[in-house]
């Protein structure tokens, strides 16, 4: 069949899809109500469904008296039990798939339970509605006249049991349907190869010669992907290499202070950005709008949500709200249960509702990742925020950066400290530094009380980092490319510590 008819079948299939979405926009919250019976339904005659009295169970008022809100650390004992064999432990169907997620504020691996349901209802069904949303934005669009640059993570077998771990991204390319794989390259082979250093030579021999209509992946290794692209090809831009791009569907850390580099390398006018917001234990919200950083929370993807409000978190008064209960711009952490056998459970992640009618959130942040030290309540959409807004004033590139503590002793007053590798350093540091202080200052009120002439935090510490000092720390943790992340605040100093030792290091040759 000829390239244009595949597209014009495809564009008219995946609209079709809107007409549903249109259903959970028009009533979000008994869809919600009726998702969630559901799932209790399903989990019935489960190791956890039995312990919670989940046949007896007929309202979210009686689910939330029963069931606790859970972390990884609750859960993990249910989770070895499957993947040692065991099933119809918190789920009804079997359970071979786990994806493995280390974090950024845990050395340990956490493996997250995937089950068919979730792949095939979730992560597949949400790759489809990206798609949707965006052709039904895009008219004129011709996404399918060629192939998706996709940028994922690698796979492992856990062999005692025959259960299989690895990335999210790995997991979906290995199970991914046949429509997907035609659409897309690399070829699974290379997608999945597990050394970053020689993944991306043989990516770039791959795709240089296809004509490639989009991106999939996220923001700080697709960079690296398109930098070392360039340097492969000697070409000026992304787009005299594939001259019908048309848009970079990305999510997995902030796009902002990457948002000047990318356009930099795709100079076309008419090229898109698409959000996404997903994670290892779903696929949770979708740009529906052209030129719009809000997401769609997408609710009939057999994920229900609740959200506590982060001035309560941790605390004796915290309390769980469901989603006909939320307010705009409150910072919320997520608790979800999933057709995954994830039951309240957090998963570290904090958004704010952008819209209530239909509702939109924005990703602020991640529960540990914060720093409030001070009372300050610093969180990674200020600093992303702050350090977008110093680098366009300064005409200057940020590669990567992290933020930590630095603790009052004696008479000392505090600060934050920064590490900041920057790929086109500001002409001057000093002001860079003040322009980052002022911005955060603006952007939140609790910081800006701490900085009133210095009462509790000092003007804040900034480490130009050596080339490459974030590649080679996380080389150093076999923490290469994939969904990788660093981490951006804490409240702890052992991040920063290990990367100065690093830097000063290397400085000294």
């Amino acid at each position: 069949m000829a390239l244009p008819i595949i597209n014009s079948v495809a564009t008219w299939f995946l609209k079709k899809r809107i007409h549903q979405i249109e259903l959970f926009l028009k009533y979000p919250n008994e869809v919600q109500e009726e998702l969630l019976l559901n799932l209790i339904r399903t989990a019935e005659n489960t190791v956890i469904g039995k312990q919670y009295g989940f046949s007896s169970i007929k309202s979210y008022r009686e689910f939330i008296e029963r069931v606790p809100i859970s972390t990884y650390e609750d859960l993990e004992p249910l989770i070895e039990r499957t993947r040692t064999g065991e099933q119809n432990v918190f789920w009804n169907t079997p359970i071979k798939w786990f994806a493995k997620s280390s974090g950024t504020t845990n050395s340990k691996s956490k493996f997250i339970p995937v089950s068919n349901e979730s792949l095939q209802n979730c992560h597949y069904n949400a790759s489809k509605d990206l798609l949707s949303l965006y052709l039904n934005n895009n008219e004129e669009s011709q996404l399918f006249t060629g192939k998706s640059l996709r940028l994922g993570g690698s796979k492992q077998l856990y062999e005692d049991n025959n259960t299989f771990f690895g990335d999210l991204s790995a997991i979906l390319i290995d199970n991914m349907p046949i429509w997907a794989e035609f659409s897309s390259t690399p070829s699974n082979k290379v997608s999945l190869m597990s050394e970053w250093e020689t993944k991306i030579p043989a990516i770039i021999n791959e795709t240089i010669h296809e004509n490639v209509t989009s991106f999939a992946g996220v923001p700080s290794w697709m960079l690296v992907l398109m930098n070392k692209t360039l340097e492969a090809t000697g070409k000026g831009n992304l787009l005299e290499i594939w001259p019908n791009l048309e848009v970079y569907f990305h999510g997995g850390v902030s796009f902002e202070p990457y948002r000047d580099q990318y356009k930099k390398i795709l100079p076309g006018s008419g090229f898109q950005y698409y959000e996404i917001y997903n994670a290892s234990e779903g696929f949770f919200a979708i740009q529906d709008l052209n030129n719009s950083s809000d997401l769609l929370l997408m609710l009939d993807y057999g994920i229900f949500y609740e959200f506590i409000p982060m001035d309560t978190f941790g605390t004796p008064n915290q309390k769980v709200v469901r989603l006909s209960e939320v307010e705009l711009n409150k910072n919320y952490a997520i608790v979800i249960t999933t057709n995954a056998g994830l039951w309240r459970y957090m998963i570290g992640d904090t958004v704010r509702f952008t819209s209530l009618n239909p509702y939109r959130i924005r990703v602020s942040g991640r529960t540990k990742h914060h720093i409030n030290v001070f009372g300050e309540e610093l969180i990674v959409e200020n600093t992303d925020k702050a350090i977008a807004k110093a680098c366009k004033m300064t005409n200057s590139e940020v590669i990567d950066y992290t933020v930590a503590p630095v603790f009052m002793e004696g008479k000392e007053k505090g600060a934050h400290e920064w590490m900041i590798e920057f790929k086109n350093p500001p002409d001057n540091v000093a002001d860079f530094r003040q322009i980052l202080d002022d911005t955060l200052q603006s952007l939140n009120s609790d910081y800006e009380a701490k900085r009133l002439n210095n009462m509790t935090l000092n003007l804040l510490v900034l480490n130009v980092a050596r080339t490459n000092l974030f590649y080679d720390w996380l080389k150093e943790q076999d923490k290469l490319g994939g969904q990788h992340k660093i981490p951006r605040l804490s409240n702890q100093r052992n991040y920063l510590e290990e990367l100065l030792e690093m830097n000063l290091e290397i400085s000294e040759f």
